[in-house]
C-alpha cells in the first residue's frame, strides 16, 4: 500500500523553498487552464497548487483525502468563496459529476492512490471529450516504467498523450481525452 504525506507534515509541502523552485505558472500553461476552465484537482494537500489554479480558473474542484489537509487548505483558499469546491474523499471511490471537468490535475500524488485503476476510472469518467488530464510525479519515487504504467490505464480508458517530460525532480504527461460521440446519431 502507498504511503500518504501525512497533513502534519504539510509545511514541507508549502514552504518558500518548494515556491521558488517550483513554477506553479509554467503548471497551468501545461495543464492548458484558461480562465474559463472547470478543473478537478486530484490530491490538493494544503493548497500549494490550488491556490494559483483557483486565480486563474473559473471554478476548481478539489478531491483531498485527508481531513487534515482539508482544514489547512480551507484556510488557505478561503478568498476563493465559492469558486473552489472540496471534496473530502478518496479519488478511487468519490461519486463525481459525469464530464464536468475540462482539466484535472494530478500533482505529486498519484503513487500515492491505493487503487489506481478505480481512480482513473473515476478521472476519466469526470473529464469532457476533449478535456485534459495532467500527472506531475516525483523523479525520486517514481520512474520511468511507473509512469509508462499511468500513461497506459489513461489511454485504456481514452486517453492519449499529448506531451511529456523528465525533469531532474518532475515527470510530468499531459493527456487528452477523446471526443465523446455518443451524441451522434446514425
Amino acid at each position: 500500500m502507498s504511503r500518504v504525506c501525512p497533513s502534519w507534515l504539510s509545511f514541507m509541502l508549502y514552504n518558500p523553498l518548494r515556491k521558488q523552485f517550483t513554477d506553479r505558472e509554467k503548471i497551468i500553461r501545461e495543464s492548458k487552464i484558461g480562465k474559463n476552465s472547470t478543473v478537478l484537482e486530484v490530491g490538493a494537500g494544503n493548497g500549494f497548487l490550488t491556490e494559483v489554479i483557483a486565480e486563474t480558473a473559473e471554478k476548481i474542484v478539489v478531491v483531498e483525502l485527508q481531513e487534515g489537509m482539508v482544514r489547512k487548505l480551507g484556510k488557505r483558499i478561503g478568498r476563493f468563496g465559492d469558486k473552489v469546491e472540496i471534496i473530502t474523499s478518496d479519488i478511487s471511490s468519490v461519486n463525481l459529476e459525469t464530464c464536468f471537468a475540462d482539466v484535472c490535475v494530478v500533482y505529486y500524488c498519484f503513487h500515492e492512490v491505493s487503487d489506481q485503476p478505480a481512480a482513473v476510472r473515476n478521472i476519466a469518467r469526470s473529464v469532457k471529450g476533449g478535456g485534459m488530464v495532467s500527472i506531475y510525479e516525483p523523479t525520486v519515487e517514481v520512474g520511468k516504467k511507473t509512469m509508462a504504467e499511468t500513461v497506459k490505464m489513461f489511454s485504456d480508458e481514452g486517453f492519449m498523450k499529448e506531451a511529456d517530460s523528465n525533469g531532474l525532480f518532475t515527470r510530468f504527461v499531459r493527456m487528452r481525452k477523446k471526443e465523446d460521440n455518443n451524441d451522434l446519431t446514425v
